[in-house]
C-alpha cells in the first residue's frame, strides 16, 4: 500500500469513526436518562454525572461516563482525521484547517472533562464547560467551511467542496440562532436542543462525509 493510500484510509477511518462514536454515545446515554428530549435538552445534559437541575431542566444522566467519553474520542479523532487530511488542504488555507480542527478537539476534550449543571458551575472553573463549548462548535463549523473553500477550488471535489460549505454555514447560523433564541424571552422559534443539534450535527455530517468520500478515493488509488 502506497503512503498516499495509507494516509487516505487513516484519515478516512478516523473521520468515520469520530462521527459513529459521536452518535453512539449520545444515543446509548440517552437511551438510559429517563425523560431526555433531544429538542428540549442540551447534548451537555447527558455528561452531567450528578443528579439534580441544570438551567430547570431535571438532570439525571446515568451513563455520563459514555457521553464524556464520546465527546473526548470524537475530539481526539476529529483533530487526528484533519492532521490527516490537511495535504489535501490547500497551502493557504490549511494552517486554518489544522488551527480550527485543533480548537474543535480540544473544545470537545474540555466538554467531556469539564462538566455542566449546578456542582460544575459552582467551582472555579466551571466557566471552561461554555468556553468548549464554544470552541466545538464554533471551531468544528469552521474547520467544515475552510475545508470546503478549499475542494471547491478543485473541479473534480467542487460538489464536495460546496456541501462542506453550506453544512458548516448552516452550523454557525444555527449556534447564532441558539444563543439569539435562547437568550431572549421575546424570540422563540425552535427548542434550545433542536438548535444545538442543528449546529453540532453539521460537523457530524461532514466529517462522515469526507471520511466515506475519502475512502472510496483510497480505493480507486488501489486500482490505479
Amino acid at each position: 500500500m502506497s503512503t498516499e493510500r495509507r494516509t487516505a484510509v487513516l484519515a478516512a477511518a478516523c473521520w468515520i469513526v469520530a462521527g459513529v462514536v459521536y452518535l453512539a454515545t449520545e444515543a446509548v446515554a440517552a437511551a438510559a436518562f429517563d425523560g431526555y428530549s433531544y429538542a428540549t435538552n442540551y447534548i451537555s445534559d447527558l455528561g452531567i454525572p450528578e443528579v439534580g437541575t441544570s438551567g430547570g431542566r431535571a438532570i439525571d444522566s446515568p451513563l455520563a461516563w459514555v457521553m464524556n467519553t464520546g465527546f473526548i474520542a470524537h475530539g481526539v479523532l476529529f483533530a487526528a482525521a484533519a492532521a490527516l487530511f490537511a495535504p489535501r488542504v490547500t497551502t493557504t488555507l490549511r494552517r486554518w484547517f489544522v488551527a480550527l480542527a485543533v480548537t474543535h478537539g480540544i473544545g470537545n476534550v474540555l466538554v467531556g472533562l469539564v462538566h455542566s449543571g449546578t456542582t460544575s458551575a459552582d467551582t472555579s472553573y466551571g466557566f471552561l464547560h461554555g468556553v468548549g463549548a464554544g470552541m466545538a462548535i464554533v471551531g468544528g463549523n469552521l474547520t467544515i467551511v475552510v475545508v470546503g473553500l478549499s475542494l471547491r477550488r478543485a473541479p473534480a471535489e467542487r460538489s464536495l467542496g460546496t456541501v462542506c460549505l453550506l453544512l458548516g454555514v448552516v452550523g454557525l447560523l444555527a449556534v447564532t440562532a441558539l444563543l439569539v433564541d435562547g437568550g431572549s424571552s421575546s424570540v422563540d422559534v425552535l427548542p434550545d436542543g433542536v438548535w444545538e443539534r442543528i449546529s453540532v450535527y453539521t460537523i457530524t455530517a461532514a466529517e462522515l462525509l469526507l471520511g466515506v468520500v475519502t475512502l472510496v478515493g483510497a480505493r480507486r488509488l488501489s486500482r490505479s
